[in-house]
């Protein structure tokens, strides 16, 4: 039977009143540090992560590395001299592995660290590799460290791999070839490289390829734990991998072993034809928890935690009966447990799993990224609000005798003292009844100095996927209290499609596009109009990006309810948004087969077909290097809209892909969007 064993630790900044504060701004946000995932010292001593740092007029990003005792104490930075990423600790806690572009290219350093007074006594480059290296891992005896290069497959050494560069580099010519899809990915062209793992010696020499071929091992990843993992004895890697013929129309990645000594890998989830990734290898050795989905060609199928069991091959699932995405893992110390986080109705919980079955909440506000201490009595974890970025946080699981009580403790936040001066609102959560008479979920974000006799006008979010959510959570790219900080209030609906409410939930969006995500929409919005007598229905702006630009892009053709409307990167014609985007497996899964086999499905939800509606003033955002919303998209909408005379702007980003990232880049997003909203709902 299952039980919540503590209440929700809730994250908050506690001010007397809003007026002692300032509205949110984008030079606030710019300063604010950006903390990544902690990692324990083997000696339980020491949590380390590292802190990105924001120059908006030198228009960079600087990661560094931090570091803050497992105790508690005050957190502090401790590589500051050159970037510092990704630090990761060696088995003996005397030093830790760190990527750095220092000199030009990312390479492995290592630094030494006294662990008695919690600081770095000198660093050194390991790698020199031409095709840079990320992503290192310590082996568990500490003598090689196993990184990430983006290699040419038919190369056998790194001398074959810098001679291909030099040449590329020097050749006037800069045509490619293409004889297969998924040339190009995301934000860049593959131009015939490869991820490979190498492992080298921690006492220098040349590295080794442990993943030869032409195959990405591991694979593309845009984030979150790692595809790839030591055996606890050091003598073979697990990683994910896809060797299907056609990779753009296929998500059966698969997990893969290999000998650290070299030789053939393996494939150990052959019999599964959908994903299985991030492996991670129980202390003891026994078994492999990792993902896995079911349904071949779905992105957005459930994520399983699975065990693999290393002596007799067996698949067990722990979550088989958990009707929620299993996100990252960790192992408890004495591999009994797996622990792991599940987004759930806008938050994200994390849960433990014993390896015979049973389950429980472990925490129930927003957790990442969780570690196990060695001694198996707290887990550390990132959090976030809506209100506050990534903060790192202990929770204790060490309680043995009845009647003590667990409890949680921030272990750092080094942006408080700025967001002590900022004036945000909470996020409100309320519920409708949406499409199929299911209960759908909304949240609201009010301005800052509210004033509940006065009238707002709304902005209006649609989030992305379109198997996404909006939640407690923070953003950089699309933050609702930024949005809401210069006078409006900010709706948001989870709309069918959404993650955290069930499979079922999420399944409902697949081939109905246009259909059950805008009633809800749209019946959301009307709710909020009902229930709020602060919003100002006459003054709305609709915005979204990815599938929310899709859904703009529908609104625009379907309601004219709306002041404006902000389109970033959103599909304007499904038909030529298959032949132009790189991963098919997409839109084959969403319209039920590829274009040339069910072109009516895709013609059925396309926006452009509706064009002769369009009537509301439109932005419309893209970026050149959008390979999975092909820039065509937004040049096809802006034309339309020109030539029907609709009162539209477009903001073109030539060094941009699917996100803005660079941050004079994103304060010109800001600027633009902002401007546009209030020029059509401020008159």
């Amino acid at each position: 039977m299952r039980r919540v064993i503590f209440l929700i630790l809730v994250v908050t900044i506690s001010v007397p009143l809003f007026a002692q504060k300032h509205p949110f701004t984008f030079e606030d946000m710019m300063s604010l540090k950006r903390v990544g995932e902690p990692e324990v010292s083997p000696d339980g001593k020491w949590v380390i992560f590292s802190v990105v740092d924001v120059d908006l007029a030198a228009n960079t990003k600087m990661p560094h590395v931090w570091v803050v005792p497992v105790a508690g104490g005050q957190e502090k930075e401790i590589i500051s001299a050159q970037d510092a990423d990704r630090p990761r600790w060696a088995p003996d806690g005397k030093r830790f592995a760190f990527i750095s572009a220092k000199e030009g290219a990312s390479q492995v350093w290592i630094a030494d660290f006294d662990g008695a007074a919690g600081t770095v006594t000198g660093v050194h480059k390991l790698t020199s590799i031409a095709t840079e290296a990320d992503g290192e891992l310590w082996s568990p005896d500490g003598k090689s460290i196993l990184f990430v290069s983006n290699v040419y497959p038919e190369c056998a050494d790194e001398a074959c791999n810098a001679k291909k560069l030099e040449d590329a580099e020097k050749s006037k010519v800069k045509a490619q070839i293409f004889t297969k899809l998924l040339y190009r990915h995301w934000n860049a062209y593959k131009e015939g490289k490869r991820n490979h793992l190498l492992i080298v010696p921690v006492e220098g020499g040349p590295s080794r390829d442990l993943t030869p071929g032409d195959y990405d091992a591991p694979v593309f990843s845009l984030g979150g734990q790692d595809d790839y993992a030591f055996s606890p004895d050091g003598q073979e890697i697990c990683y994910t991998s896809n060797h299907d013929k056609n990779e753009a129309a296929s998500t059966n990645n698969d997990l893969w072993i290999v000998s650290v000594n070299g030789g053939e890998a393996r494939n150990i989830t052959a019999d599964n034809p959908a994903s299985d990734s991030t492996p991670l290898y129980s202390p003891d050795g026994k078994y492999i928890a990792y993902r896995a989905q079911q349904r071949p060609g779905y992105e957005s199928d459930r994520f399983r935690l699975m065990l693999y069991d290393r002596k007799t091959g067996e698949k067990k699932h722990l979550t088989e009966d958990f009707d929620r995405w299993v996100g990252s893992i960790a192992w408890s110390p004495d591999a009994k447990r797996v622990y792991f986080v599940a987004e759930s109705a806008g938050r994200s919980p994390m849960y433990w799993v014993g390896t015979d079955g049973n389950r429980d909440v472990l925490f129930s506000g927003f957790a990442d990224d969780p570690v196990v201490t060695p001694d198996g009595k707290q887990v550390i974890f990132t959090s976030m609000s809506i209100g506050n970025p990534t903060l790192i946080q202990s929770y204790n699981i060490g309680f043995t005798f009845e009647g003590s009580k667990p409890f949680g403790k921030i272990l750092a936040d080094p942006n408080h003292d700025i967001l002590s001066q900022v004036a945000m609102s909470p996020l409100e959560s309320f519920w409708f009844t949406g499409a199929h008479n299911d209960k759908v979920e909304g949240f609201l974000v009010k301005p800052p100095n509210f004033d509940p006799s006065k009238k707002y006008p709304v902005k209006f979010l649609i989030h992305g996927g379109p198997q996404g959510a909006w939640g407690e959570d923070w953003s950089y790219r699309w933050n609702p209290e930024l949005f809401a900080a210069n006078g409006y209030v900010v709706i948001m609906i989870n709309f069918h499609g959404s993650t955290g409410y069930g499979q079922k939930f999420t399944d409902a969006i697949n081939g109905d596009w246009g259909g059950a995500p805008f009633e809800d929409l749209m019946k959301g919005l009307d709710y909020a109009e009902q229930t709020y007598s602060f919003i100002d229905k006459s003054r709305e702006c609709a915005l979204g990006a990815s599938f929310g630009g899709y859904m703009t892009n529908w609104i625009l053709g379907h309601t004219d309810r709306f002041k404006c409307i902000v389109t970033h990167d959103g599909t304007f014609n499904n038909e030529s948004d298959w032949g132009t985007t790189e991963e098919l497996w997409f839109n084959d899964w969403e319209f039920k087969g590829p274009l040339y086999d069910n072109r009516e499905e895709y013609r059925k939800w396309s926006p452009h077909l509706f064009a002769k509606n369009f009537k509301t003033p439109t932005l419309v955002v893209h970026g050149q290097r959008d390979y999975r919303l092909d820039v065509s998209e937004g040049f096809q909408l802006f034309t339309t809209l020109q030539m029907l005379g609709v009162p539209s702007k477009m903001l073109y980003f030539p060094d941009e892909g699917h996100w803005v990232l660079k941050p004079q880049n994103s304060q010109l997003w800001y600027k633009t969007v902002n401007d546009w909203v209030d020029q059509w709902t401020k008159k």
